[in-house]
This record gives C-alpha cells, structure tokens and sequence, in this order.
C-alpha cells in the first residue's frame, strides 16, 4: 500500500479536524448511531488517542466502542479518478459507514485500511461515522483480557458493588485508542500504479536496483531515479527491469541519502523516496554496506500528553534531535508499528530501526498463568489459550507491505517477550518466520525479543528461528536488585550460555525506574544515581563480550501505563521524563555513546 502523496496525478485531501464524538453505552449499534447525525456529542479532535483528552475515570477507562462522526464532499470533478478513504490507523477495530451504510471494516489498531469510494463523487455532502472498538482479548494483538474496576483483589478482600468492565492488558502501556494517525482522501487515475517494491544490490560504488511496479489497468511504464540535486542517474522502461546507478551514495547511519525514484504509469506518477543500502548477518556480526554496526538507542513508545498514541509530529521530531544529541543511531518499534510518518522522517536522518508487529502479550504468564475459573492455562492452548497466529500472519503480511522500502528498517520483531519457551511456541512461531522472510524482497534478518523469566537458551525458540538474538534483560532491577553485584555475574553466566549459539546479541531492553529529583549519596533504588549504576554495571558486562553488537535502553522517556501497585503515574524507566527532560543518565549515556562509533565498534569480531 503506497504511502499518499499529491503528485501531477493525484489529490489528496485531509479529514482531520474536530470530529463529533460519543461515548458507546451499550445500545450503539441497536440504535443505529450510525444512520444520522450523533445526539448530544462532545468534541473530539482526529487523529489522537481520547482516552486524556476529556475528564474522569469513566471516560480514560471506557471499556467497549466508542462513535466519531463528521461530514464531508467528494468534488465533481474528481467523478474521473478513483476516490479513496484512507485510515493510517485506528485503534483497535472499526467499522466505517458512509450515510448509514458499512462501507469497510478493519481489525487492529496500528497500520493503514482504506476503501474505495469513488461513486460519491459529485454526490453532495457525506455522514461519515466511523465505530472504534478499545475491546483486546486473547485473540487480538496486542493480548489482554477484560477485568472490572470493582471485581478484583487478594483473596478475602474481594470489593463489594457493581463490577464495571474494564480492559486488562497484558502488556505495561496504557491502551490509548481512537483515531489515532490520519485521515484522507486522495484521488488515483483509473488506470494507476498500485505498488513499487525495489531492492539494491551495491558492488563498490556500482548499484544495481531491481525495482517491480504493480498496475491496474493500461498503460506504459517508466521509472526514473534522481539524486539530492535533481540529476536524472537512471531510467528503466517496464513494470520490471533493473536501474543501474554509477558513484552510488549509500544511505547510513546518522548520514541518510535518499534518491527519488519516479514512477510514470500512464498518466499516473508517483515518487518513492529510497536510501541505497545493504543489510545481513554474517556469524556474530550485523552488516550495514558491510560493515560491523553497533545498535545504540532505546526502545520507545509513541506517547506524549495528551495525544496519547496518537500521532505527534512536532514531538517525533524533538525525539530524533535528542537521540542525535546523545549519539543513539537506533530505536525499536516497541511494541507496535509506528507511523509512516515516523517512518519517513527515520529515512531523512539517518535513524536505524528495529520493526515491530503488535504482537505483545502473547504470555499469559503475565497474567498469572491465565485462570480460567482456577485452571491454569498455556499460552498456546488450542482451545483456551492465546488465539493469534491467524491474526499474527496478517499484521506481518501488513507491515512488510507498508514498510519494505525504507532504508531505516533493518530488522523484523516478530513479537515482545513471547512465551518462547512454553510448549507449542515453536509450531506458533515458525510459521511466522517462515512468512516474513517470503514476503521481504530484502531478506532482512528477524528476530523475537525474548523475555527474562524463559527458561534460557536452552529452551527459547529464539535460539533455532531468529537471526539475531534480542534480549529483554532487568539483572539489577526486577532481578536481584538493589545488589548489583549478583546481577552483574548472572548477566555475564546467560551471556556465556547465548555464546554457544554465534549469533549476534542486541540488549533491546534494560534498565530501571527512576523518578526524576530523586537523588542520594547512597545510590538507592529509583534515585537517579541509582540508574546511572544500573546501566555501567550492565555495560561493564556487554562490552566483555564480542557477539553484543548493540544496546537499546528501556526506555527513551517515561510513558503512560495502567495503574497499579507497580507503577507510579506510568512506567519511570525513561532516561528522559514524559516531556523530554533529561534525567542524570540521559548524561551518562550521552557520553558514553558519542565515545562508541556507529562500526567497528568491536574490531576483533
């Protein structure tokens, strides 16, 4: 699916705005709030996630769907073109009607869903109304269940009263939902370009491009790169064919490159930004244009106040201008796919990124083991358990359709702490892999983040699926702490047992909460001292060990979770707070990193 853009061909129009909005109370769909304008809605601003945006806890913590509406035109003169509705994201279903009448439907709340709607052109105005469903369960991604606000408790301390749903997620960040990125409309001619894959091949400073254009309808096709400077430095006739580039400027590193490839179907055309570059792993090594990388960032989470997860441009700018000030080169999508946006942007500078599915909360360890009236169940029970794998196979489908094009992308999560060791985790798994290493014209490696409390390397399906072995480790912190000593020496023990495998090793998570202000001699948990020894312990170990070829820090700042006993107005990990101030350790790292260089940082791999 193609990323809208206006070109000499195509429109675009934007949607976003204040919408009309109400809360469902059960008797939505009954009523069919759909068929006419909503009675006595608030106001609510697209795209953004709700949930902050008014006040009160029945409002943050609705539990069921919710009802956006506006109305809108399609113009006369775009009867000749193709008409499209775009939704880059809406959290986590909807159901889209056009005066009264269910025009598409589309389940989970991270990657784009569009639909045709080209026989309302020249039709006067429009009532659009789009349902949104926050419901997740044990056959969505991201996993939860559903609890109450008044139902739960220690034994014998059960709360009297009414019980009102609510969401259980399994997974530590707050379920922001709505609509969440962008809304468009945008035109195509009749006959037009559906799809542009292309992939590189570099032999010095020799490129050749291997490019494939999906059409719909009649036409001739040619494809056109040009360089920073507008210079014409290849062309191709044909929806296939290769474009050959002499003195080729790679795309790397904190030093993008993008070329515009231009594609003329017809009299449609489109341009695809693209970075020249090569990505594989060779024994412990991760190659970018052949050279030895080591990953430093963080994961992230898309949040801010009080957009939640909706999207944030100002703020994802900000962010990359603080990864660059630190010295950081990467991030994962941590723990779904970020915007295309973001995306593009990650191209622009420069920025390495580790792709994520929703794929979290498959573990219902994380839930106690998931009692189902007192019976303990496995995560991969065929009738009780986690319920995915279909649903799994269309995210990744989605995202290696969205995302194969950038340069930034170098690397697949498949899934966040997974159950990788439970039994059934491997027929669940390999499937996928399998999947997305058929559906990626680049072959990039894949990888599953695995979860500390598994039963090691001996049992992980990590160790026989990914290309590279991504960790979640807390040694210092839910492990051990606040003696750093033990961790230190527990790290180094699984580390030697990961060796055996040679593979390469990222540490994609690690760290520990902290609350900013919070300061001793004696560098006690949550202090901000305390952080900055959390991180040189774990740092003395990684740096003893050659096949670590990257740290990502949990978390780039301090994001929103659901309440509870553990987190304080959300999860602290962050080396900055939720507005971007730095804690001590965002120093510590800021000098440790611009002391690392982005290859060969480890020369004796």
């Amino acid at each position: 699916m193609l990323y809208p853009i206006l070109t000499p061909s195509r429109s675009l129009n934007d949607l976003n705005g204040v919408w009309e909005f109400k809360l469902d109370n059960g008797n939505g769909f009954e009523e069919e709030w759909f068929k006419k304008p909503l009675e006595t809605p608030m106001t609510m601003p697209v795209p953004a996630a709700y949930n902050d945006l008014k006040e009160g806890v029945d409002f943050r913590d609705h539990y069921g769907w919710v009802f956006y509406q506006r109305t809108f035109s399609v113009p006369g003169f775009m009867k000749d073109q193709r008409v499209i509705l775009r939704f880059d994201a809406v959290a986590h279903e909807a159901k889209v009607y056009i005066n009264g009448e269910l025009v598409c439907t589309h389940k989970g709340g991270f990657l784009p869903f569009e639909v045709e709607i080209s026989d309302l052109a020249g039709k006067g105005e429009c009532l659009l109304t789009v349902a949104v469903s926050n419901i997740i369960d044990y056959t969505t991604l991201p996993v939860g269940g559903k609890s109450s606000l008044l139902g739960g408790g220690l034994p014998g301390f059960e709360a009297k009263g009414p019980k009102k749903p609510v969401n259980n997620p399994n997974f530590d960040f707050f379920n922001y939902c709505g609509i969440i990125r962008p809304v468009r409309i945008y035109t195509t001619p009749k006959s037009y370009i559906s799809d542009v894959t292309v992939t590189a091949e570099v032999k010095g400073e020799y490129a050749a491009l291997n490019y494939r254009i999906d059409t719909i309808g009649e036409g001739s096709c040619l494809v056109e790169v040009f360089d920073r400077e507008g210079n014409k430095v290849a062309e191709a006739a044909g929806t296939e064919g290769v474009l050959e580039i002499k003195n080729v400027k790679l795309w790397q590193p904190l030093n993008a490159y993008l070329y515009d490839i231009r594609v003329t179907f017809g009299t449609d055309v489109y341009t695809l930004p693209y970075g020249v570059r090569t990505v594989r792993v060779e024994g412990t090594r991760f190659l970018i244009n052949e050279k030895p990388f080591y990953f430093k960032g963080y994961g992230k989470h898309e949040d801010t106040f009080p957009n939640g997860r909706g999207i944030n441009l100002p703020m994802n700018t900000k962010d990359i201008s603080l990864m660059k000030w630190q010295g950081a080169n990467s991030f994962r999508t941590s723990h779904y796919p970020y915007s295309e946006e973001m995306m593009r942007l990650c191209d622009q500078e420069g920025i390495v990124v580790i792709d994520e599915t929703t794929a979290v909360g498959v573990n219902l360890e994380f839930g106690g083991g998931a009692n189902f009236n007192g019976q303990k169940v496995g995560t991969f029970d065929k009738e009780h358990g986690v319920q995915t794998q279909e649903h799994h196979k269309d995210v990744i489908r989605d995202l290696i359709a969205r995302d194969k094009n950038h340069a930034c992308v170098v690397m697949w999560s498949i899934a966040n702490e997974p159950d990788s060791y439970s039994e059934g985790a491997y027929e669940y798994f390999a499937p996928l892999y399998e999947l997305a290493r058929s559906l990626d014209p680049q072959k990039r490696p894949c990888t599953l983040v695995s979860v500390q409390m598994g039963g090691g390397p001996a049992t992980d399906v990590s160790a026989k699926l990914s290309d590279v072995i991504c960790l979640n480790r807390y040694y210092g912190w839910y492990f051990g702490a606040p003696d750093l000593e033990g961790p230190e020496q527990a790290l180094r023990d699984e580390l030697d047992q990961w060796q055996k495998f040679g593979l390469p090793v990222i540490f994609t998570e690690y760290g520990a909460d902290t609350v900013m202000g919070f300061h001793d001699t004696t560098p006690v948990m949550y202090t901000e001292e305390y952080q900055v020894d959390y991180y040189k312990m774990n740092h003395r170990v990684f740096d003893e060990y050659d096949f670590v070829v990257g740290e990502q820090a949990w978390n780039f700042a301090d994001f929103a979770t659901s309440q509870g006993l553990l987190r304080v107005q959300g999860n602290k990990k962050g080396l900055f707070t939720r507005d971007r101030k730095p804690k001590l350790a965002a120093h510590y790292f800021k000098d440790r990193w611009h002391q690392i260089p982005d290859f060969e940082y480890k020369k004796n791999q």
